[in-house]
């Protein structure tokens, strides 16, 4: 993390946290866009520079981030990123899978007509950014994952989904860095939008399954490349 990056001023009208919670939500926003990889040093003296804050919140909110095991200690060097073992990872997408499948199942009988609008937009904007900006695609692809959760209506599986992102960061590149990957991802999304929009609970949750198990597979591509 570059300690000399500006970091977007707060919004006059925006609600007043403490700064422990400051600096773990800005970390965690590091973590979640790729500006923090696993294995990368984490450094409280730069986080504090950077945010203009004292150390004591920066060494709270690194506290959380290592309950979390997000950030892990490391003789001699710190704290750093937490890498995922492999078992994890399978782990981690066979919950994928079951969280992503539900969130579709319950927006297939929940969905509004401005929420599908949402989606198709989403879904169109996916479609015609340029595929070598993997990054922003990542983007794109959590906000239509969001939206569909968002439709969803359940604040239980809200709270499943936060805790998957949050491990989800920990897996480093996308899986968009794959030649090809973005245009499979679109008819993916494409597929699983029709069955939402067309109520179809069923068909819903396996076009969104499905969508995750060709994430993975694409995944090991990365991890037998790396």
């Amino acid at each position: 993390m570059d300690p000399r990056k500006p970091v977007p001023a707060a919004s006059p009208s925006a609600p007043q946290v403490p700064l422990g919670t400051f600096v773990y939500r800005f970390v965690l926003d590091a973590l979640r866009n790729g500006e923090l990889k696993p294995g990368e040093r984490v450094r409280e003296q730069d986080i504090a520079e950077r945010l203009g804050v004292s150390r004591t919140p920066v060494r709270e909110a690194l506290g959380r981030l290592v309950e979390k095991r997000l950030l892990e200690p490391v003789g001699g060097r710190g704290l750093v990123v937490r890498s995922l073992s492999a078992t994890e990872i399978v782990d981690l997408y066979v919950m994928r899978e079951i969280i992503e499948g539900a969130a579709a199942r319950l927006a297939a009988q929940h969905a509004s007509a401005p929420e599908l609008a949402a989606m198709e937009d989403l879904l169109a904007r996916f479609a015609a950014h340029p595929q070598d900006d993997e990054r922003e695609l990542a983007r794109l692809n959590r906000l239509f994952h969001d939206a569909i959760h968002r439709a969803a209506r359940n604040p239980y599986l809200d709270s499943a989904s936060s805790e998957l992102h949050d491990a989800i960061a920990l897996l480093g590149s996308t899986t968009f860095a794959v030649p090809g990957r973005a245009r499979e991802a679109t008819g993916e999304h494409a597929a699983i939008l029709q069955a939402i929009a067309a109520r179809d609970a069923d068909r819903a949750e396996q076009a969104a399954r499905a969508h995750i198990r060709d994430a993975f597979r694409a995944r090991l591509g990365l991890i037998g490349g790396a």
